[in-house]
Order: C-alpha cells, then sequence, then structure tokens
C-alpha cells in the first residue's frame, strides 16, 4: 500500500508536467543528488517536493524500505545569494512495522562565486543547518563547495560535502556526488550521476532525466550500490513550482 501511494505521487508530478508548455529559469535541476551552478534570481521564489527511497536489499523490499518527503521553500535574496527552509517526514517499513514520522526542519543558504565563465570553473558555496525531530538526533552543520563547467551542451557537476554533528563529540562525515549531463532542447535533459559517503565506504551509480515546462520541472534519477555497505538502490524525484 505504501509503495502505492508514493508511487502514484511519482506519476502524478511527472503527467502534470506534460501539460504545460515552455520552460521555467528558476532553480530547474539536471541532477536529483548534485547541485549545479545555480541560485535563484534575485525577488523570486520557488517550491519543491523531494521524493527519495532507499531500498537496503531488493530482493526483501517488502520487509525493509523508507520513504522521505521534503518540501523546500526558497528565494533569491540577491542573483547570487539564495536561502530555503524544508520540512521533511519520513516512512519507515520493516516486515512487522510501519511508521510516519515528522523529521525536522534544514535551513539552508548558497552563493555564487563570480558569473559562469568568468573562472576556470564555476564555484557555489554552499551552507545547510539540519534541525531533527528528536532529542537522541544531533543537530547537523553541512557544508558544500560545487565545481560546475559547461562544454557546449554538456554539463559537468562535482559536489564536496562535508557534514559536522554539532551537539555530540564526532567525526565530520565527507561525501560527495557529481553528475555529468546532457541538454536535448531547452526541456528535456538526462545525465548520469555518482554519489556516495567516503567515510563509510558507500558509493552509487545511475541514470537521471530532467523535464522543464513553463512553471514546472521535474528530475528523476535511480543509483545503485556499487558494494556490499551500499543499499542495493536509491530512488528520487524532485517537482519544481516557481512563482
Amino acid at each position: 500500500m505504501l509503495f502505492t501511494t508514493n508511487a502514484r505521487l511519482i506519476c502524478y508530478a511527472m503527467l502534470l508536467g506534460l501539460f504545460v508548455a515552455d520552460t521555467v529559469n528558476a532553480d530547474r535541476r539536471s541532477y536529483v543528488w548534485t547541485y549545479e551552478y545555480q541560485t535563484m534570481p534575485k525577488g523570486e521564489a520557488e517550491l519543491e517536493y523531494y521524493l527519495t527511497t532507499k531500498v537496503p536489499d531488493v530482493g526483501n523490499y517488502g520487509n525493509k524500505n523508507s520513504w522521505e518527503h521534503q518540501i523546500e521553500f526558497e528565494y533569491g535574496l540577491t542573483d547570487r545569494w539564495d536561502v530555503s527552509m524544508y520540512q521533511r517526514w519520513q516512512h519507515s517499513n520493516t516486515a512487522s512495522s510501519q511508521s510516519f514520522d515528522y523529521a525536522g526542519t534544514k535551513l539552508r543558504t548558497r552563493y555564487r562565486i563570480g558569473e559562469k565563465g568568468m573562472y576556470p570553473l564555476d564555484t557555489l558555496l554552499y551552507g545547510e543547518y539540519i534541525i531533527p525531530n528528536s532529542e537522541n538526533s544531533p543537530d547537523v552543520v553541512e557544508g558544500k563547495i560545487i565545481l560546475a563547467k559547461d562544454y557546449g551542451k554538456f554539463n559537468l557537476a562535482y559536489n564536496q560535502i562535508v557534514k559536522v554533528a554539532i551537539s555530540r563529540m564526532s567525526k565530520a562525515e565527507h561525501e560527495y556526488a557529481a553528475g555529468l549531463s546532457y541538454e536535448f532542447n531547452p526541456s528535456w535533459k538526462v545525465g548520469l550521476e555518482s554519489t556516495g559517503n567516503l567515510s563509510e565506504d558507500k558509493f552509487y551509480l545511475g541514470p537521471t532525466a530532467s523535464w522543464a515546462g513553463k512553471r514546472f520541472w521535474v528530475a528523476i534519477g535511480a543509483v545503485a550500490g556499487l558494494n556490499e555497505q551500499s543499499d542495493d538502490l536509491r530512488v528520487r524525484l524532485i517537482a519544481g513550482f516557481p512563482f
């Protein structure tokens, strides 16, 4: 039942886009795990919905999986600097139980250095403060350095990520995300993404596709685990609604 409900959400979001013409410019995403060199334009806003599923063992899917929901509001303070806030929920499923819980809040800011093509690599700084809805989970500060470059219709992007729990003594976690995409036309992009946790030796690789209409865009990607420490499958959909 839970799988059916979340699958319907994905289908509804994608079908909605088919009825919209032209393309959006705001924070349209080519990837679902990798951030690019872009921020919201000054004075513009966007509402985004994230749906992520994690399946540790595909052969045992019915006994253990999770679905994460995020709603994000983002706003451009200047043409290079934006801020956003997330609200998060999570479905957790095992063979004996199911749960649906509010997972907490995230606050985020991004700043672009220079303009596209000004330097050898387009660079963006990203900061995030994660506030979980649990006394047993620490607050987390996350930072990213985002490097990107366009080569005609191709885009390369790389994110170096560090996470630090600030309310307890713990080591920093180091992660990464990287993507290569190709723009067939202003509406359609396809690509390949890799993401992983360097501290826990978890690595993933898989395809991504995105489509943009006049007042709506959607991106979806699926990555497979590359070693035993990784989940077998992770899938993410992001839908954006500029206004």
